[in-house]
């Protein structure tokens, strides 16, 4: 069962990959290098406010050594695809939000092990539990598919939604697969992820990183499009890269049932951007006109 686990969230992140990748397009990407302001804003947010806030969260809640390392490496993991479909439901930049996903990822490679040996410096006990050969692999996996994805994207267009539409549906299916063979698994001891002290974490993880992410934003003087875009791609975590990460980098008899942690962080990840999404759509729809607005429909 543990193997079979194994197997599926690596066929999860390959396909996740893949379809990320279809959802690139070179010349976009291109423009936002070419004015990469907001991009290094918006990875400044990503690796560094979510990262300080898994640590900070971990010392708060006094959280044990395994327990700081899943958060930790959830906290460093880039951005993940979710972010794309919130940032369109809020109506944000799309170009931005896809580049600034590709642009963690890629930076993932170098960036997540030395965030992970910065921070671990300051648990005992830390600064050699982390597989970082097994990380690094994983980050590599990554970005194969996600490469694919892209040349699928650029050669042959007309299969990118496609893929998409069946990735998308794939990864629902399978994670609800885990989901069933991990409880079998793990049994009575999934009680360990369900600890209020987890729980707590996996809640306020994804809602500091959507604020600090806007204010952020807001204090460069981005327009609301790109601050609405930064905010959901800083919060947004990669959890199928997470996921997998913690599931075959460590043995099962150390990390346990700690690896259903991302599972524990999409939800609160998901049920707070969809909470954003609906007051962003209220504000919109009850909202006064602005003045060039008003000014369109007089001329009208």
């Amino acid at each position: 069962m543990d193997k079979a686990i194994n197997g599926f969230t690596i066929i999860i992140l390959f396909i996740t990959m893949v379809s990320l990748g279809c959802t690139m397009e070179i010349s976009k990407i291109r423009g936002h290098i070419v004015r990469p302001k907001g991009v290094a804003i918006a990875v400044v947010a990503q690796f560094g406010i979510m990262p300080l806030t898994a640590f900070s969260l971990a010392k708060v809640f006094r959280l044990g050594p395994m327990e700081a390392v899943t958060v930790l490496i959830c906290g460093c993991c880039p951005g993940g695809n979710l972010s794309n479909i919130f940032a369109l439901a809020l109506r944000g930049d799309m170009n931005l939000s896809i580049v600034m996903t590709t642009c963690s990822t890629v930076l993932a490679l170098g960036l997540m092990p030395l965030l992970l040996f910065v921070y671990c410096q300051s648990f005992g006990h830390l600064e050699h539990a982390v597989p970082y050969k097994g990380i690094t692999l994983a980050l590599i996996m990554t970005l194969v598919p996600c490469a694919v994805g892209v040349a699928i994207n650029h050669h042959k267009p007309k299969y990118s939604p496609i893929i998409i539409k069946v990735g998308l549906s794939i990864l629902l299916i399978s994670a609800v697969a885990i989901g069933v063979m991990s409880g079998i698994t793990v049994g009575g001891a999934v009680w360990v992820v369900l600890s209020p002290q987890l729980m707590a974490v996996g809640a306020l993880m994804p809602l500091i990183g959507y604020t600090l992410g806007y204010v952020m934003s807001t204090l460069f003087k981005l327009n609301h499009r790109c601050r609405r875009t930064i905010s959901m791609e800083t919060g947004c975590q990669n959890i199928q890269l997470c996921g997998t990460i913690l599931k075959v980098a460590f043995p099962p008899q150390v990390i346990g049932p700690l690896y259903l942690f991302p599972l524990i962080y999409i939800i609160f990840q998901g049920g707070e951007a969809l909470l954003f999404i609906l007051l962003f759509r209220c504000y919109q729809t009850f909202r006064p006109p602005t003045e060039s607005e008003v000014t369109v429909v007089y001329s009208l």
